[in-house]
């Protein structure tokens, strides 16, 4: 439950959150944060065809400490969708990133939060919106 309560901090943090990165021409998103010391890099982008991995789009995340990414990071994430259905899933590793699949594709803002855990057990939250 302590990952539940965890992400209600997130879901607060995210709400002054602006979506201005979200590239509208692509429906792409690339939105770097610091989150406690860490640089954290947010992007979100359609899947491509035949290449889903469990959704229309790829959430991703990237923490860099120093400039270097960061390869011994877990993270779970969750969407708060337009409807305000929630549904949540641990980030795979995909080289310095983490990915977790998602629908995405119709209208309204979406709410993408993750909380991650750093070497030193430490654990950090953030977020974005995505959509209109």
């Amino acid at each position: 439950m302590s990952t539940l309560r965890n992400f209600a901090a997130a879901a607060a943090l995210a709400t002054v959150l602006s979506s201005s990165a979200l590239s509208a021409a692509d429906g792409m998103l690339e939105e770097r944060q610091d989150i406690d010391g860490y640089s954290v890099t947010f992007h979100v982008m359609p899947a491509q065809p035949g290449k889903e991995m469990g959704g229309s789009h790829d959430f991703m995340l990237k923490v860099e400490k120093d400039g270097k990414a960061l390869r011994d990071v877990v993270a779970n994430s969750k969407v708060i969708h337009p409807n305000q259905q929630e549904e949540s899933k641990m980030m795979m590793k995909m080289g310095d990133w983490l990915m977790a699949g998602y629908d995405l594709g119709h209208d309204g803002k979406h709410q993408l939060m993750v909380l991650f855990k750093t070497a030193d057990g430490a654990k950090h939250k953030g977020g974005v919106f995505y959509g209109d």
